[in-house]
Protein backbone atom coordinates (compact mmCIF):
# COMPACT_ATOMS: atom_id res chain seq x y z
CA UNK A 1 0.00 0.00 0.00
CA UNK A 2 1.20 3.52 -0.74
CA UNK A 3 1.05 5.84 2.26
CA UNK A 4 3.01 8.85 1.06
CA UNK A 5 3.78 10.57 -2.21
CA UNK A 6 4.93 13.93 -3.55
CA UNK A 7 2.45 15.93 -5.60
CA UNK A 8 3.41 18.47 -8.26
CA UNK A 9 2.08 22.02 -8.10
CA UNK A 10 -1.22 22.86 -9.80
CA UNK A 11 0.47 24.66 -12.70
CA UNK A 12 2.55 21.57 -13.52
CA UNK A 13 -0.52 19.33 -13.35
CA UNK A 14 -2.51 21.66 -15.58
CA UNK A 15 0.33 21.80 -18.10
CA UNK A 16 0.84 18.04 -18.16
CA UNK A 17 -2.82 17.18 -18.71
CA UNK A 18 -4.10 20.23 -20.55
CA UNK A 19 -6.38 21.52 -17.82
CA UNK A 20 -8.05 24.87 -17.50
CA UNK A 21 -6.57 26.59 -14.39
CA UNK A 22 -8.66 25.68 -11.37
CA UNK A 23 -8.02 25.18 -7.68
CA UNK A 24 -4.78 26.47 -6.20
CA UNK A 25 -2.29 23.85 -5.07
CA UNK A 26 1.38 24.49 -4.29
CA UNK A 27 2.52 20.86 -4.37
CA UNK A 28 4.45 18.87 -1.79
CA UNK A 29 4.21 15.71 0.27
CA UNK A 30 0.81 14.10 0.72
CA UNK A 31 -0.09 11.69 3.53
CA UNK A 32 -3.30 9.79 4.40
CA UNK A 33 -6.13 12.11 5.50
CA UNK A 34 -4.28 15.20 4.30
CA UNK A 35 -5.23 17.31 1.29
CA UNK A 36 -4.08 16.43 -2.19
CA UNK A 37 -5.08 17.07 -5.82
CA UNK A 38 -6.70 14.71 -8.29
CA UNK A 39 -7.96 14.97 -11.87
CA UNK A 40 -11.42 13.71 -12.79
CA UNK A 41 -13.94 14.00 -15.61
CA UNK A 42 -15.56 17.40 -15.32
CA UNK A 43 -18.75 17.25 -13.26
CA UNK A 44 -21.95 18.61 -14.76
CA UNK A 45 -25.06 17.72 -16.75
CA UNK A 46 -23.02 17.12 -19.92
CA UNK A 47 -20.77 14.51 -18.27
CA UNK A 48 -21.06 11.31 -20.28
CA UNK A 49 -19.52 7.89 -20.08
CA UNK A 50 -18.04 5.67 -22.77
CA UNK A 51 -16.51 6.30 -26.22
CA UNK A 52 -18.87 9.21 -26.93
CA UNK A 53 -17.18 11.26 -24.21
CA UNK A 54 -13.72 10.56 -25.62
CA UNK A 55 -14.75 11.19 -29.22
CA UNK A 56 -16.98 14.22 -28.66
CA UNK A 57 -14.43 16.64 -30.08
CA UNK A 58 -14.50 18.79 -26.95
CA UNK A 59 -11.08 20.12 -25.92
CA UNK A 60 -9.45 18.04 -23.22
CA UNK A 61 -9.42 20.97 -20.80
CA UNK A 62 -13.22 21.04 -21.05
CA UNK A 63 -13.52 17.37 -20.14
CA UNK A 64 -11.17 17.26 -17.13
CA UNK A 65 -10.89 19.23 -13.93
CA UNK A 66 -8.38 19.51 -11.10
CA UNK A 67 -9.86 19.09 -7.62
CA UNK A 68 -8.25 19.29 -4.19
CA UNK A 69 -9.67 16.87 -1.65
CA UNK A 70 -8.81 14.55 1.20
CA UNK A 71 -6.62 11.52 0.50
CA UNK A 72 -8.89 8.96 2.10
CA UNK A 73 -12.25 8.42 0.43
CA UNK A 74 -15.32 9.32 2.48
CA UNK A 75 -18.25 7.08 1.43
CA UNK A 76 -21.77 8.44 1.14
CA UNK A 77 -22.98 6.34 4.08
CA UNK A 78 -20.46 7.89 6.51
CA UNK A 79 -22.11 9.93 9.26
CA UNK A 80 -19.04 12.14 9.64
CA UNK A 81 -16.06 13.05 7.50
CA UNK A 82 -13.78 11.77 10.26
CA UNK A 83 -14.17 8.07 9.52
CA UNK A 84 -12.34 5.55 11.69
CA UNK A 85 -11.01 3.19 9.01
CA UNK A 86 -8.30 3.61 6.39
CA UNK A 87 -9.50 4.47 2.87
CA UNK A 88 -6.44 5.99 1.20
CA UNK A 89 -5.81 2.73 -0.72
CA UNK A 90 -8.44 0.58 -2.43
CA UNK A 91 -7.73 -2.99 -3.51
CA UNK A 92 -8.81 -3.12 -7.15
CA UNK A 93 -10.15 -6.64 -6.68
CA UNK A 94 -12.65 -5.36 -4.08
CA UNK A 95 -13.81 -2.07 -5.58
CA UNK A 96 -16.95 -3.51 -7.17
CA UNK A 97 -18.10 -5.22 -3.97
CA UNK A 98 -16.71 -3.38 -0.94
CA UNK A 99 -19.21 -0.98 0.61
CA UNK A 100 -16.79 1.94 0.75
CA UNK A 101 -15.90 1.84 -2.95
CA UNK A 102 -18.67 0.08 -4.86
CA UNK A 103 -20.79 3.18 -5.48
CA UNK A 104 -17.93 5.36 -6.81
CA UNK A 105 -16.80 2.41 -8.96
CA UNK A 106 -20.30 1.74 -10.32
CA UNK A 107 -20.83 5.45 -11.03
CA UNK A 108 -17.51 5.72 -12.90
CA UNK A 109 -16.11 8.21 -10.38
CA UNK A 110 -12.58 7.48 -11.50
CA UNK A 111 -9.66 9.88 -11.27
CA UNK A 112 -5.93 10.13 -11.78
CA UNK A 113 -3.65 11.15 -8.93
CA UNK A 114 -0.67 13.21 -10.13
CA UNK A 115 2.65 12.45 -8.44
CA UNK A 116 6.29 13.40 -8.89
CA UNK A 117 7.22 10.34 -6.83
CA UNK A 118 5.80 7.90 -4.34
CA UNK A 119 7.43 5.95 -1.51
CA UNK A 120 7.19 2.30 -0.48
CA UNK A 121 8.76 0.44 2.48
CA UNK A 122 11.43 -2.19 1.78
CA UNK A 123 12.20 -4.77 4.51
CA UNK A 124 14.91 -6.82 2.80
CA UNK A 125 17.49 -5.72 5.38
CA UNK A 126 15.21 -6.71 8.26
CA UNK A 127 14.16 -3.14 8.95
CA UNK A 128 12.10 -0.60 7.05
CA UNK A 129 14.08 1.27 4.39
CA UNK A 130 11.92 3.67 2.40
CA UNK A 131 12.34 3.53 -1.37
CA UNK A 132 11.33 6.37 -3.69
CA UNK A 133 9.79 5.68 -7.10
CA UNK A 134 9.98 8.09 -10.03
CA UNK A 135 9.43 7.51 -13.73
CA UNK A 136 12.48 6.71 -15.84
CA UNK A 137 11.18 9.07 -18.56
CA UNK A 138 10.92 11.99 -16.12
CA UNK A 139 7.16 12.40 -16.62
CA UNK A 140 4.61 12.75 -13.85
CA UNK A 141 2.91 9.66 -12.51
CA UNK A 142 -0.80 9.40 -13.27
CA UNK A 143 -1.97 6.93 -10.62
CA UNK A 144 -5.42 5.35 -10.80
CA UNK A 145 -7.93 6.43 -8.17
CA UNK A 146 -11.59 6.79 -7.26
CA UNK A 147 -13.21 9.95 -5.92
CA UNK A 148 -16.35 10.84 -4.01
CA UNK A 149 -18.17 13.97 -2.90
CA UNK A 150 -19.55 13.49 0.61
CA UNK A 151 -22.21 15.91 1.89
CA UNK A 152 -22.57 16.74 5.57
CA UNK A 153 -26.24 16.17 6.37
CA UNK A 154 -26.25 18.81 9.09
CA UNK A 155 -24.41 21.68 7.40
CA UNK A 156 -24.74 20.83 3.71
CA UNK A 157 -20.98 21.15 3.26
CA UNK A 158 -19.59 19.12 0.37
CA UNK A 159 -16.26 17.40 1.04
CA UNK A 160 -14.19 16.02 -1.83
CA UNK A 161 -12.07 12.92 -1.24
CA UNK A 162 -10.22 10.22 -3.15
CA UNK A 163 -8.49 6.87 -2.84
CA UNK A 164 -5.56 5.29 -4.70
CA UNK A 165 -6.17 1.97 -6.47
CA UNK A 166 -3.75 -0.90 -5.84
CA UNK A 167 -3.22 -4.30 -7.43
CA UNK A 168 -1.58 -7.55 -6.34
CA UNK A 169 2.16 -7.48 -7.14
CA UNK A 170 3.37 -10.86 -5.84
CA UNK A 171 4.71 -11.73 -9.31
CA UNK A 172 6.26 -8.34 -10.09
CA UNK A 173 10.10 -8.33 -10.10
CA UNK A 174 10.32 -4.95 -8.34
CA UNK A 175 7.09 -4.21 -6.49
CA UNK A 176 7.03 -7.68 -4.88
CA UNK A 177 10.15 -6.61 -2.94
CA UNK A 178 8.29 -3.83 -1.16
CA UNK A 179 6.40 -4.05 2.16
CA UNK A 180 7.05 -6.32 5.10
CA UNK A 181 6.64 -10.01 4.21
CA UNK A 182 4.40 -12.30 6.22
CA UNK A 183 6.54 -15.29 7.25
CA UNK A 184 3.44 -17.45 7.52
CA UNK A 185 2.66 -17.06 3.81
CA UNK A 186 4.37 -18.41 0.70
CA UNK A 187 6.31 -15.89 -1.46
CA UNK A 188 3.64 -16.04 -4.17
CA UNK A 189 0.78 -15.53 -1.69
CA UNK A 190 1.89 -12.41 0.18
CA UNK A 191 -0.56 -10.00 -1.46
CA UNK A 192 2.16 -7.41 -1.97
CA UNK A 193 0.55 -4.35 -3.54
CA UNK A 194 1.42 -1.92 -6.31
CA UNK A 195 -0.08 1.36 -7.43
CA UNK A 196 -1.84 1.25 -10.82
CA UNK A 197 -0.20 3.48 -13.42
CA UNK A 198 -2.40 5.03 -16.12
CA UNK A 199 -0.32 5.92 -19.16
CA UNK A 200 -1.00 9.14 -21.09
CA UNK A 201 -2.83 7.44 -23.97
CA UNK A 202 -5.19 5.70 -21.52
CA UNK A 203 -6.21 8.64 -19.34
CA UNK A 204 -9.37 9.47 -21.30
CA UNK A 205 -10.37 5.80 -21.24
CA UNK A 206 -9.86 5.64 -17.47
CA UNK A 207 -11.82 8.84 -16.85
CA UNK A 208 -14.61 8.41 -19.40
CA UNK A 209 -14.63 4.76 -20.45
CA UNK A 210 -16.97 1.93 -19.60
CA UNK A 211 -16.47 -0.24 -16.55
CA UNK A 212 -15.09 -3.00 -18.75
CA UNK A 213 -12.61 -0.63 -20.39
CA UNK A 214 -11.51 0.74 -17.03
CA UNK A 215 -11.07 -2.72 -15.54
CA UNK A 216 -8.72 -3.64 -18.39
CA UNK A 217 -6.39 -0.84 -17.22
CA UNK A 218 -6.06 -2.30 -13.70
CA UNK A 219 -2.75 -4.00 -14.41
CA UNK A 220 0.88 -4.06 -13.36
CA UNK A 221 3.40 -1.90 -15.18
CA UNK A 222 6.73 -3.11 -16.52
CA UNK A 223 9.62 -2.76 -14.06
CA UNK A 224 11.51 -0.65 -16.60
CA UNK A 225 9.31 2.41 -16.11
CA UNK A 226 10.27 2.68 -12.42
CA UNK A 227 13.33 4.67 -11.35
CA UNK A 228 13.48 3.19 -7.86
CA UNK A 229 16.06 3.23 -5.09
CA UNK A 230 16.40 3.85 -1.36
CA UNK A 231 15.14 7.35 -0.69
CA UNK A 232 18.56 8.62 0.43
CA UNK A 233 20.04 7.67 -2.95
CA UNK A 234 17.49 9.42 -5.18
CA UNK A 235 19.67 12.49 -5.64
CA UNK A 236 21.83 10.42 -8.02
CA UNK A 237 20.26 10.24 -11.51
CA UNK A 238 19.79 6.80 -13.04
CA UNK A 239 18.22 5.51 -16.22
CA UNK A 240 17.04 2.21 -14.72
CA UNK A 241 15.89 1.14 -11.25
CA UNK A 242 18.47 -0.46 -8.97
CA UNK A 243 18.31 -3.00 -6.19
CA UNK A 244 19.43 -2.29 -2.65
CA UNK A 245 22.89 -3.59 -3.65
CA UNK A 246 23.12 -1.23 -6.61
CA UNK A 247 22.48 -3.89 -9.28
CA UNK A 248 20.44 -2.65 -12.23
CA UNK A 249 17.24 -4.46 -13.06
CA UNK A 250 17.31 -5.97 -16.54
Amino acid sequence: MCNRYVSPAAADIERAWQLTPGEAWRGGSVFPNSAGPFVRARKGPDRTEGPAARDSGAPRQDRRELVVGRWGLIPDFAKTAQISWSTNNARSEEMASKATYKTPWRQAQRCIIPALSFDEPNWETGRNLWWTFRRTDGALWALAGLWNTWTDRASGEAVESYTMCTINADAHPLMSRMHKPDPALAPDAQDKRSVVVIEADDIDTWLHGSEQEARALLRLSAAGIFDAAPAADMSTPRSKPRSSTGRLFD
